[in-house]
């Protein structure tokens, strides 16, 4: 066993351990496989002489501005869970850390299995449908819905086996949001892919500011949790609404280049 000064150290080495993989790794230009041909030439040619196109800024922020949203209502939730949940365990087990950290670590858990889930599933539909409105919008959307349903018994059952068990099912269907909102970006401005995922990850941005914050100072107000969940409950089913608005389906380039008729 290690100190947590010693904990850091270890994390420490392995991210290290990871950045040098990492850079072995990763490549730019995915000349080779797992992308077959097909992909490969739809990829735009790489030429330092080709002027670049400018961004249309306000055009494709005003196009982002659902997808924006909805990550600022996912945000909110994934930022509770990482500043708080260890701490809620805590206070509803104060003599036990070790159980409190097993809980939380458990939570933790089932929302890695969401990550790549969701990525997964997204795929697998949009493959087996060609509906890119199914395979993301309707992921995020259930992903949403499910952490809303599942955040339910934290508020009202105060027992803290099922409080672990409802988060842990809350933070593995609002994970599932993630893959699925990252692919929005490329599926509206494939051209802008960059700026439109910089424009939708600034509601995440923004949501990681405010929402510790505003969680903890709830709780110190009212010293009570049902408050502060209450609020992500009802930013989650905010967010399941406003993905109906994102639209994958409607590329933006078609859209802005379309002819003005008089």
């Amino acid at each position: 066993m290690v100190s947590w000064r010693g904990a850091f150290v270890v994390l420490a080495l392995l991210s290290l351990i990871w950045a040098l993989v990492w850079l072995w790794y990763f490549r730019d230009v995915p000349a080779t496989p797992p992308l077959a041909a097909e992909e490969l030439a739809a990829l735009p040619a790489r030429s330092r002489r080709e002027a670049k196109e400018p961004v249309p800024w306000l055009k494709l922020f005003r196009r982002m501005l659902p997808v924006t949203a909805v990550d600022f209502c996912y945000g909110w939730t994934l930022w509770l869970f990482l500043s708080w949940i260890p701490s809620f365990f805590y206070q509803n087990d104060q003599e036990n850390l070790m159980k409190s950290a097993f809980y939380s670590s458990g939570v933790f858990l089932a929302g890695v299995i969401g990550d790549t889930l969701g990525g997964v599933v997204s795929d697998h539909i949009l493959r087996r449908t060609c509906d890119r409105n199914a395979a993301r919008r309707n992921v995020i959307v259930a992903g949403m819905l499910g952490g809303f349903l599942f955040l339910i018994p934290v508020m009202l059952v105060h027992d803290v086996k099922v409080a672990a068990i409802s988060l842990a099912a809350a933070f593995f269907s609002v994970e599932l949001v993630v893959a699925p909102i990252w692919a929005v970006p490329m599926d509206v401005a494939p051209k802008y892919s960059g700026s439109a995922s910089g424009m939708m990850n600034f509601g995440f941005g923004v949501a990681g500011i405010i929402s510790p914050f505003v969680f903890g100072y709830l709780i110190d107000r009212t010293g009570s949790w049902t408050l502060p969940f209450a609020g992500s409950i009802g930013l989650l089913l905010l967010g399941a609404g406003l993905a109906f608005r994102m639209r994958p389906d409607r590329p933006f380039e078609k859209a802005a280049t379309a002819p003005v008729t008089a």
